[in-house]
């Protein structure tokens, strides 16, 4: 199976202390999917000319898009599941994230799963963004999994290759990342089942106008 791993933090600077913190997390998620043999690549928005102004992938006539949009759009649409890792803002999730993923329509997404891992420097782990990014990721179609990972200090579980540091129990922080990850890779194979068995016609994703949305 194929999964994406997005980072949501593109800011290279301090504070805070360590700069990137974001990454060390999405290297430790990338690490430990590829461990079980998947396919996982690390999708980081620092690395991506994201237009300015704003416009969606899908807004550009068909050859159009910037070369960039269009390769990650293949990959949204060639994974079989997402891991989003986030810091939190104002309760709520990475600015970063959300105006990267905006830039694609949900139909890429929809009927696979995503996982939430959050982290902080404090002790809080950015918990509360979880909140916010469950009803963000199930209108984006990727539903998420139950089972989250919360990173409170992360800088002192992980180093800046994103392995564990000296100080912290692998076996344990391992048997917690894979909690939601073991669930994201089961939802993730019935899925995947379920699409290549064509058993049943999925419904009309929504493409054009919010009318889509509106009752008759």
């Amino acid at each position: 199976m194929k999964f994406l791993v997005f980072l949501g933090s593109e800011r290279d600077s301090t504070p805070p202390r360590p700069a990137r913190l974001g990454l060390r997390v999405a290297k430790a998620c990338e690490r430990r999917l590829s461990a079980t043999g998947t396919d996982t690549h690390l999708v980081d928005p620092l690395e991506i000319d994201l237009p300015q102004p704003f416009k969606p992938q899908f807004a550009y006539a068909k050859g159009k898009a910037p070369d960039q949009l269009d390769d990650l759009a293949r990959q949204i649409m060639e994974a079989d599941g997402y891991v989003m890792v986030s810091p939190e803002y104002n309760h709520s999730m990475s600015p970063a994230l959300a105006h990267l993923l905006n830039h694609f329509g949900s139909s890429l997404f929809s009927y696979k799963p995503s996982a939430i891992v959050t982290y902080s420097a404090g002790q809080w782990g950015g918990a509360r963004a979880a909140v916010n990014m469950r009803t963000y990721l199930s209108e984006l179609g990727c539903l998420p999994v139950s089972a989250m990972v919360h990173v409170p200090k992360a800088q002192e579980v992980f180093d800046d290759a994103g392995n564990y540091a000296a100080s912290v129990d692998a076996d344990q922080w391992d048997s917690y990342l894979d909690r939601t990850f073991q669930q994201l890779f089961w939802w993730s194979s019935a899925a995947r089942e379920q699409r290549q068995s064509g058993s049943q016609e999925r419904p009309e994703a929504f493409t054009r106008t919010p009318s889509q949305r509106n009752a008759p």
